[in-house]
């Protein structure tokens, strides 16, 4: 149930909510590389390392330039695009117990890029990152749970995976962990925490966890229900690139009073000023 990138939606009662898996994105470059939205996808373009620089780090053994190699040759970063070249410098730095890297490699045979795909591998992998506190191993250990990958389905051992990563501020970790809680997912139902994680993603400009947020407020499951914020969050969602909020918000608009509403916009320049990074 557990989709394709940033666009598929599991349905939950009158709305969608979106559920997120990052597999085909998520490229852990530096020992931070978790902490926000932004940085999860590895290392900008304009923060990239100079390629012939970790080169010669990564020829001297160092684990971390060799998964930064790795992350360079998959990004296409200082050097043409090479999957097989970044799952060679990935593997060097797992073998040696780069947590990173071991995810890196993980999703290296979870794509089937560079490798041919192996979701049993790709679990072995990520565990042994997520066995070392890795929060993106830990999420991608969680997602293939749910999503029975090289392992019997299990959504009590996938809710365990992703909280993990989530209490670590992992937000797509966040928003899905929302999502087992409204869908009870390996979790017994409870729309306040659903909430509650939603929230702590959408704060982190993360927009699928805004668009979540904002459908919570439309429909008052677990907060009041609250028209203006919906519209506040559903527009910082749409702004971000969450598509799907788009009808909703424009749909929230038509039943607001022009008093309403233009209270209501004010609280979306507010939230995209503080939250509106929008990934």
């Amino acid at each position: 149930m557990i989709n394709q990138v940033l666009t598929t939606e599991a349905s939950m009662s009158v709305l969608k909510f979106t559920v997120v898996c990052v597999a085909a994105f998520a490229i852990f470059g530096c020992d931070h590389a978790t902490s926000t939205p932004s940085t999860e996808q590895g290392a900008s373009a304009e923060s990239a390392p100079d390629f012939e620089a970790t080169k010669v780090l990564a020829d001297s053994g160092e684990a971390k330039a060799q998964n930064q190699l790795g992350v360079l040759y998959a990004k296409g970063q200082g050097v043409t695009q090479d999957f097989a070249e970044a799952a060679k410098w990935y593997r060097l730095a797992a073998d040696q117990g780069y947590a990173k890297a071991q995810t890196n490699l993980g999703v290296v045979y979870l794509k089937g890029e560079g490798e041919p795909q192996d979701y049993a591998e790709a679990l072995k992998w990520c565990r042994k990152a997520a066995d070392q506190g890795d929060a993106g191993g830990q999420f991608f250990v969680g997602n293939l749970y749910a999503k029975g990958q090289g392992v019997t389905r299990d959504f009590a051992e996938a809710a365990k995976w992703i909280r993990l990563a989530a209490e670590q501020g992992f937000p797509v970790a966040r928003n899905n962990l929302g999502i087992m809680y409204l869908k009870a997912w390996g979790l017994q139902r409870n729309d306040a925490e659903a909430a509650k994680w939603f929230r702590l993603a959408a704060d982190q400009g993360f927009s699928m966890a805004q668009n979540n947020l904002g459908r919570m407020y439309l429909n008052g499951q677990g907060v009041p229900l609250d028209l203006v914020e919906a519209y506040a969050w559903l527009s910082v969602a749409a702004t971000g690139g969450a598509s799907a909020a788009v009808k909703h918000r424009d749909n929230v608009a038509r039943d607001l009073a022009s008093d309403e509403l233009s209270k209501a916009q004010k609280r979306a320049t507010e939230l995209l000023e503080k939250y509106g990074s929008g990934k």
